[in-house]
């Protein structure tokens, strides 16, 4: 029998006969499955995600605030507007005054007060009297109502006149509250106007300024530091000689990091040694991240030196995901904060990143988790090899308006290209075989269709 240890729970499992390595599916003569070795994608999030924590918060300014998430929700302290004020420029008037007014009968009023925008009024505005108003002056006392200007025999230009005239004739009867904006008719005191979670967008940062929070509470963005090894690696300002490519894991990891809230540390890239190794996890340590997001040596054959540092550090577990591509994966805590060891392929990195590591950042950030998705139907017959596996794919619209998905070619995990042509990871469960023309799928969309 072979005893089988699950590393997310700790619990020993007997499964059966042992007929081929750890992780690779065991066949019985019948060709039965009794072994698959591959942890369930989910689940292992599930986990993961049970023992990452949220991020406290902090105040920043508020021109600093976009597109950070809210820690408390925002109580209105004043009312907006404060203030009872015009909607047009025009005259405000007693709509008593002119309740029989028309074109063939218009309403001479006196001309007693003159508002701009900005101004108070001076004084009470009496039976018989009017005021010329420009738009968000405030109404005077008396008025309840504002007459628009071309609702009047005055015209003035874009500039307006100097002087107001000393008679209007009103040519429109109004009702109170005609052309008004009442205190507090967009925000009320004691109003909730932003709840905590939401992320500041500049409609939301507008309504902070009006209520004039110089600085808001916001959840703290995660820091992460990014790690590339590898001798094969160089930076991307160095020659290419023979064996060696360019470190576009670590850029690649910085900007999904970003996009998903955090602030990107990359560490230098390490040589394969266990000293250098050594050296770029203590690097990244000291910058005390929220999370460390490695690529590169945690697959079946890699360097031993990865994973001798690791157990220095911490206590990581080499996993193998029942996802394509992106099998490999550590996960775990070096001095307490959360590591994940990614693939070293390019376009492996980048999936399983968007799978778990995405998941777990959201988290920690506090921001909802969304994914913008869509279903589409495959034009092209697909060989599958039974693992959860997302295919790049371009998306069409079809006479019939439904989506189309067509394969970006090869679906290799070093093909970076694949990933810029792709409008969308087409989603085949586990447990297929082949993905058939015709089938609808899910699409987690990489881009605006």
């Amino acid at each position: 029998m072979l005893l089988i240890v699950d590393i997310l729970s700790g619990q020993s499992i007997i499964t059966g006969q042992f007929t081929r390595p750890f992780g690779e599916s065991s066949v019985a003569a019948q060709g039965e499955t009794i072994l698959t070795g591959l942890l369930d994608v989910d689940d292992t999030l599930r986990r993961i995600l049970a023992g990452i924590i949220p991020l406290p918060a902090e105040d920043v300014p508020l021109a600093e605030a976009l597109d950070r998430v809210l820690a408390e929700d925002v109580v209105a302290e004043l009312a907006l507007p404060p203030f009872a004020n015009s909607s047009m420029d025009g005259f405000a008037v007693r709509a008593a005054d002119v309740a029989g007014a028309s074109q063939e009968n218009p309403v001479q009023l006196t001309v007693s007060m003159d508002i701009s925008a900005g101004a108070a009024p001076e004084g009470h505005l009496h039976p018989g009297e009017a005021a010329r108003i420009m738009t968000g002056a405030p109404l005077p006392p008396g008025a309840d109502a504002v007459v628009p200007v071309e609702a009047t025999d005055v015209r003035w230009d874009a500039g307006h006149e100097d002087q107001p005239p000393a008679r209007v004739g009103i040519l429109r009867a109004v009702n109170p509250g005609d052309y008004v904006r009442p205190v507090g008719e967009d925000i009320q005191v004691g109003q909730l106007v932003i709840r905590a979670g939401d992320i500041l967008r500049p409609q939301e940062i507008g309504v902070l300024a009006s209520l004039g929070r110089v600085t808001v509470p916001v959840i703290r963005r995660p820091r992460v530091a990014i790690l590339s090894s590898g001798d094969e690696l160089v930076e991307i300002d160095e020659p290419l000689t023979p064996g060696k490519i360019r470190n576009s894991n670590s850029y690649v990891l910085a900007g999904l990091v970003t996009i998903n809230g955090g602030v990107p540390i990359r560490i230098p890239t390490a040589r394969d040694t266990l000293d250098d190794v050594r050296r770029c996890f203590r690097e990244a340590l000291a910058h005390h991240p929220d999370m460390i997001v490695s690529s590169a040596g945690v697959s079946v054959g890699a360097h031993d030196v990865v994973r001798t540092v690791l157990d220095e550090l911490g206590e990581v577990k080499l996993w193998r995901l029942n996802l394509r591509p992106g099998k490999p994966l550590a996960y775990g805590r070096l001095q307490g904060i959360p590591f994940f060891g990614l693939p070293g392929n390019p376009v492996s990195a980048q999936v399983t990143f968007d799978v778990v590591v995405r998941r777990a950042l959201l988290k920690m950030g506090g921001r909802p988790d969304i994914v913008p998705m869509a279903e589409a139907v495959l034009a092209e017959d697909i060989p599958a090899d039974g693992r959860l596996t997302y295919f790049r794919v371009k998306l069409e619209r079809g006479p019939d308006g439904q989506l189309i998905a067509h394969t970006t070619g090869t679906q290799s995990s070093g093909a970076m290209l694949s990933m810029v042509l792709a409008d969308g990871l087409l989603i085949v469960p586990a447990g297929r075989r082949e993905a058939r023309t015709g089938e609808r799928f899910p699409v987690r969309l990489l881009r605006e269709l």
